[in-house]
C-alpha cells in the first residue's frame, strides 16, 4: 500500500464545501471553555460535511489564533452562528421540527451503539462543558439523551473524541 498524497484525495475546497449537500447533522457545543476542542469540532464537522455548528454561552468564536491551529482553516467552510442562551437555541431548533440530542450521561439515556437516527428530522446533537457537561436545563428540554458506552476507569471523554465519535455513528447509520 501506497499512502496517498494530499493532492490525490479529491477534497472539496471551500466554494465546493458551501455547495454540497450537507448531512442532516447540527451540532451545538454548550459552554466549552476549549478553544483547541473548538477548533477540533470544526475540523470534524468539516469531514461530514456537517449542516451547521452553534456556539453557545462562553464557548469562543472565530478568529481567534487557538481555534485556528486545530480547525486547520475548516471555519471557512463550516457554517456556525453564536448564540448566548443553549435553551433558547433549543426551543428555536425543536420549533424547525429538528430532534433534540444531548450527548451526556443520564437516566434512561439511549446507548450511542442502540441509537437509530431519525431519517426525516435533522439531528441536533449537543455536547457540554468539559467539566460539567450538558446543562441539566438543556438536557431536561432535548427529547433524547444519548450515551456513549465506555468500559474503563474513566467515566468521560474529551469533547473532541466525544463529538468525532457520535458524529462518526450517526453519519454512518443515516449513510447506510
Amino acid at each position: 500500500m501506497r499512502k496517498l498524497r494530499n493532492e490525490e484525495l479529491d477534497r472539496k475546497d471551500v466554494e465546493g464545501y458551501k455547495l454540497a449537500d450537507k448531512s442532516p447533522i447540527i451540532i451545538v457545543l454548550d459552554n466549552i471553555r476549549s478553544l483547541n476542542n473548538i477548533g477540533s469540532v470544526f475540523r470534524t464537522a468539516d469531514a461530514f460535511l456537517i449542516d451547521k455548528i452553534y456556539l453557545c454561552g462562553i464557548t469562543a468564536t472565530p478568529p481567534h489564533k487557538d481555534i485556528h491551529k486545530t480547525a486547520l482553516g475548516s471555519t471557512d467552510s463550516v457554517a456556525w452562528e453564536h448564540v448566548s442562551d443553549t435553551i433558547e437555541l433549543v426551543d428555536r431548533l425543536r420549533n424547525e421540527g429538528n430532534h433534540i440530542i444531548s450527548v451526556e450521561q443520564a437516566e434512561n439515556a439511549t446507548l450511542l451503539n442502540d441509537y437509530k437516527p431519525s431519517k426525516t428530522k435533522k439531528q441536533v446533537l449537543i455536547f457540554g462543558n468539559e467539566v460539567k457537561g450538558v446543562s441539566q436545563n438543556v438536557v431536561s428540554a432535548s427529547d433524547e439523551v444519548l450515551e456513549i458506552p465506555q468500559f474503563g476507569t474513566k467515566h468521560s471523554l474529551n469533547i473532541s473524541v466525544s463529538v468525532g465519535v457520535v458524529v462518526w455513528d450517526c453519519w454512518s447509520k443515516l449513510n447506510a
